[in-house]
């Protein structure tokens, strides 16, 4: 439709070009033009968010899924909003990317971990190993809740009131337990020691009554399937080895929740040690021993002749290794013309003889 020069609205079209070329003349004008299409961005992705927020998260089963999208059309209008802008500015995008065609090494260096972290948090969101809210526990032992799940990290809130931020590409890498992936019930064990004395029957009925005490425990019911396998729902005590110090017992239950399993295995082995020291149950928890063994030989140090020390004897042996001067050795010793005495005098002569020469050598 073409208006004539003279018409009123040809005049406010021309009236409105002059004013948008005298503001394109205007020094800062590009900024602020980019600024005003990058508001207008935001105005309408939060438009957008709002409306498509509900249809995805009823569409979409895992709620990490559906964040990613919102998020991803949130950031799309932004950045199709900033490109207008920068258009409009008249920025060319021709210099851009032959500048970076220019950085496209350094740039690449710089970026590769956080790219890394992107194509992991893809996997992460397709493999599906946790979901927003499940308990998990990482390989060092810390366990929390998966409190959010981005395209570049993993968030988790500590048992211990804390929040810990993993990048992506190091959670593909851990070996991560979910606790409550499907079903929320959790196998655990206990290691009871006793002595070879003890009733071991009677032993299993109370480290199993011990543990059905306990209201976290599941104390029966069907058996809980585990892939083609089934298992007791109740707590079963089952004799595991033949152990150097005892019989070793060990105790399978099944918690309800695993949000407190410190605390109920806390629970499980108080109620065993107060169960097991019943005097009436026969039954001794065993521990180490050690037995100290004397023989006739004990104590008594072997002394060889030619050993280098004086008289074949040994500075440093115990006292029970001196010779033997009981009354019938001094008997023998005193009595004349016997043995005895004539090894003595004439050691005590040879003394003397020293004596004397070890004198004459000092004068």
């Amino acid at each position: 439709m073409v208006f004539p020069e003279g018409t009123p609205i040809a005049g406010v079209v021309s009236r409105l070009a002059g004013l948008g070329s005298r503001l394109a003349d205007l020094p800062g004008a590009g900024v602020l033009t980019v600024i005003a299409s990058v508001a207008v961005g935001v105005a309408v992705a939060n438009f957008v968010v709002r409306l498509i927020g509900r249809p995805v998260a009823r569409r979409v089963s895992r709620q990490s899924v559906a964040q990613t999208i919102v998020r991803g059309v949130r950031v799309g209008t932004i950045g199709v909003a900033l490109f207008i802008g920068l258009s409009a500015a008249g920025f060319q995008f021709s210099d851009l990317l032959l500048g970076t065609a220019v950085f496209s090494a350094v740039i690449g260096i710089v970026l590769a971990p956080l790219v890394g972290n992107f194509i992991n948090g893809v996997f992460i969101l397709a493999d599906q190993p946790f979901e927003i809210g499940d308990m998990i526990e990482l390989e060092d032992g810390t366990a929390g809740f998966v409190e959010d799940i981005t395209i570049r990290y993993t968030k988790i809130f500590t048992l211990d009131n804390t929040f810990l931020v993993v990048p992506n590409g190091t959670m593909r890498e851990r070996d991560v337990t979910n606790l409550s992936a499907e079903d929320e019930r959790t196998r655990r064990s206990i290691d009871v020691l006793v002595t070879y004395e003890s009733d071991i029957p009677e032993a299993r009925r109370r480290i199993e009554r011990a543990a059905r005490d306990c209201e976290a425990v599941i104390d029966g019911g069907p058996d809980i399937r585990i892939g083609v396998a089934r298992y007791m729902a109740g707590p079963d005590c089952r004799l595991h080895e033949f152990g150097d110090n005892g019989i070793l017992l060990r105790l399978r239950y099944w918690v309800k929740k695993p949000y407190k399993l410190a605390k109920v295995q806390s629970d499980v082995n108080t109620n065993i040690r107060q169960r097991l020291g019943d005097p009436e149950a026969n039954v001794t928890m065993a521990y180490p021993h050690r037995h100290l063994v004397f023989d006739d030989t004990s104590g008594v140090a072997r002394v060889e002749s030619g050993s280098g020390t004086p008289n074949g004897v040994d500075p440093d042996a115990p006292a029970a290794a001196a010779p033997d001067l009981s009354d019938d050795a001094a008997t023998d010793a005193d009595r004349p013309g016997s043995d005895a005495s004539a090894s003595s005098s004439g050691a005590g002569t040879r003394r003397d003889r020293d004596d004397r020469g070890s004198g004459a050598a000092e004068q």
